[in-house]
């Protein structure tokens, strides 16, 4: 379902990406609308444009889902020895999850971060492998290679699956069971979506940060955006408010119906495995 998912959201993600690295709207070959978007990157780079650093989240995709689910559920039993509220727990729990995942994605963000960047025809840009090899060749593998952007991943991360959890389950336990599993299913997806919906708001200047810092510089050479809140200062100083929240239309359109596909997947596979193991 994982591969599934990112095989036809991916070109929402490309889109994402390129605007929250756009910097001067006056460009001629910048970004005025989701729409224009689509219609230029399928002019100048073809259909495969769309699919630009699609391998290293497939390659994370696995791992990726397993880190997330499988700490939410640890770091939800080791704060069972806390007296902590049931809604705090799934909050925190979130929090932890997402900080760990965080540490399993960022190498491959920066390498598909890059590769969504490059506006060349597909068949012109470095293979996946070619291109983080080249990363770790100039820059190596610490917080200025392929571990560029590590604190605004973690930010990133930790603040997505703390709403997206904490929403989710604090939300379904006070709306009542539905018998009928029709609209059971609909009233969880229906909370999945506002959970990963709200998410994306609330964490998307970090995701901002995290592309800026991933992304190319302005001057080839000079490293401008460097650290997570530095980048987020300079972005609001530069651009203004609205700014840290660029791509966030591609964004929600990703990860609400995404984020709720998720869930339920999670929580259905979940509940078999009880009644069967």
């Amino acid at each position: 379902s994982g591969l599934v998912e990112i095989c036809l959201m991916h070109p929402l993600d490309v889109v994402k990406t390129r605007f929250q690295i756009q910097r001067c709207t006056t460009d001629p070959n910048s970004y005025k609308s989701l729409g224009d978007s689509f219609r230029m990157i399928f002019c100048t780079e073809g259909l495969f444009g769309f699919y630009k650093g699609i391998l290293p989240p497939i390659l994370a995709e696995t791992p990726k889902r397993a880190v997330k689910f499988f700490t939410f559920e640890q770091y939800k039993k080791l704060l069972g020895y806390v007296s902590l509220s049931p809604a705090l727990t799934f909050a925190v729990a979130g929090l932890g999850s997402g900080l760990t995942e965080a540490i399993v994605v960022n190498p491959f963000e920066v390498v598909k971060v890059g590769l969504q960047a490059n506006r060349n025809r597909f068949t012109e840009q470095p293979s996946t492998m070619s291109y983080a090899r080249h990363i770790i060749k100039k820059e190596g593998l610490g917080l200025g290679g392929l571990n560029k952007g590590f604190t605004a991943t973690l930010g990133r991360h930790g603040v997505f699956n703390m709403v997206y959890f904490g929403f989710y389950f604090n939300v379904k336990n006070i709306i009542p069971v539905n018998k009928d599993p029709t609209l059971e299913f609909l009233r969880k997806f229906g909370i999945g979506l506002l959970s990963g919906t709200i998410a994306s708001v609330i964490n998307i200047p970090f995701d901002v940060a995290k592309s800026r810092i991933q992304g190319p510089q302005p001057v080839p050479g000079e490293i401008k955006y460097k650290t997570c809140f530095k980048t987020m200062a300079t972005v609001y100083q530069e651009e203004g408010i609205l700014a840290l929240y660029k791509g966030l239309l591609p964004k929600i359109m990703r990860l609400g119906p995404g984020g709720a596909v998720m869930l339920l997947v999670y929580e259905y596979t979940y509940s078999w495995l009880q009644e069967n193991w």
